[in-house]
């Protein structure tokens, strides 16, 4: 492993700025793999400032303190660049907001380099126009991609003013970009055909927060006790229930498991996906359905490991375009993978390699409803066995000290910090 460089002490250290909407304590995945790089970087001896809105990304009635010091790291924290995801004109007017202030600071802000992410989506502009400017590199973690991902849930058309708009914006924020960062290899086939990027371009997932997981027995697990899991087989899916991850097939499939008492099915956290999975829940009687909010990050270490499989989702047209990264979370909590998707992928790609889960095609109700009953029937010893391979793969290959030192190594070369 290339050694962590860290400044010596008496040098004036270099100064970063991070953009992301996003950010921790919000439990937004994009927010924490942001603060894990900030937090890293201030630990290698750079200044960081973070600049992030003061409002929860999937509940704005949550308000963040302003400004704080964490671990080190510099948060300002923006207001009214947040107003949730209940409608596209209320994430139309966060983002501009959020993109308004930010311009404004940032131009001023103390920075030898600038890294940013897709939260929100069109930060990049703002990001490389003052790097520009000021003659400062800019780093680009891409965690989804649009005009793409609006394109394939036909939100908008392929030759329309807002897609030739976005990729035009795209292919600026590639050139400027000192380094990018794609999700995995199909990702990486995308953006590699909007813009020339050798040399500057790594392929690397994102990490999974193994800090906050730790393996809890049944008979120790709150969350277990609180929601009457123990005995029972308990299928969760967690994370954020979006359209590019749907669950269509799985939910038409638990209906034929609506009397079985010896089943859980668990959807624990937001997004604008949720309201219609409740409804469903609802109007089908699912009884042993339970849809839960985002779970505190403390409590994530009960939570995840209460389920004995967990559920990643991603549509069929959304290869190479967002990367659900939910799956590394289950391996660390040492859990088998029922994945509903296309494959190719990503996740496919981890399920035919190391044989630690179940792959289900989108619209194969009767193959999910088979699958859960072969789930249902497994030895509890061999689900254990299952979760055990995914979790050493994980620290072999996939650990988040791995490959957040890998992710900081290169970001510090990028933007010769």
């Amino acid at each position: 492993m290339k050694p962590i460089h860290v400044k010596p002490t008496g040098v004036k250290p270099k100064r970063l700025l991070v953009f992301s909407q996003t950010f921790v304590p919000d439990p937004a995945s994009v927010g924490q793999h942001m603060a894990d790089v900030a937090v890293e970087m201030a630990r290698r001896g750079f200044s960081v400032r973070v600049y992030c809105s003061a409002r929860g990304y999937d509940d704005p009635s949550v308000i963040y303190p302003a400004q704080e010091n964490l671990h080190g790291v510099d948060v300002r924290r923006i207001p009214f660049a947040s107003f949730g995801k209940k409608s596209i004109l209320t994430r139309i007017l966060g983002t501009f907001s959020f993109m308004t202030q930010v311009f404004l600071r940032g131009l001023f802000a103390p920075a030898d380099g600038i890294f940013f992410s897709t939260s929100p989506p069109l930060i990049g502009i703002v990001a490389c126009f003052i790097g520009l400017v000021r003659r400062i590199p800019v780093a680009y973690w891409a965690m989804d991609l649009n005009p793409d991902q609006l394109i394939a849930m036909h939100k908008i058309k392929p030759r329309s003013f807002a897609a030739r708009a976005l990729e035009t914006a795209n292919r600026w924020i590639l050139k400027r970009s000192a380094l990018v960062v794609a999700l995995d290899r199909f990702m990486a086939e995308r953006l590699q055909q909007r813009a020339k990027l050798d040399g500057k371009l790594l392929v690397m997932p994102p990490w999974p927060n193994e800090d906050r997981l730790e393996q809890i027995a049944a008979a120790d697990n709150p969350f277990v006790a609180r929601h009457d899991l123990a005995g029972k087989t308990v299928i969760m899916y967690s994370g954020n229930h979006s359209p590019a991850n749907p669950l269509q097939t799985l939910l038409e499939a638990i209906g034929s498991f609506k009397d079985d008492s010896k089943l859980r099915f668990l959807f624990v956290g937001g997004g604008v996906g949720k309201k219609g999975v409740e409804e469903f829940v609802r109007d089908h009687h699912l009884a042993n359905v339970l849809c839960l909010p985002y779970q505190p990050l403390a409590d994530l270490k009960y939570s995840l490991t209460s389920a004995d499989v967990h559920v990643a989702s991603l549509g069929q047209e959304m290869v190479g375009i967002v990367h659900p990264c939910k799956i590394y979370g289950a391996m660390a909590a040492g859990k088998p993978i029922l994945f509903l998707g296309p494959s190719p992928s990503h996740i496919a790609d981890l399920l035919e390699k190391h044989a630690i889960g179940w792959h289900v095609n989108h619209g194969d109700v009767e193959g999910m409803v088979r699958t859960i009953k072969q789930i249902q029937a497994t030895d509890r010893s061999v689900l254990r066995d299952m979760g055990g391979r995914a979790q050493e793969i994980l620290r072999q290959e996939l650990s988040q000290e791995i490959l957040r030192t890998r992710f900081c190594d290169r970001l510090q070369g990028a933007l010769g910090l």
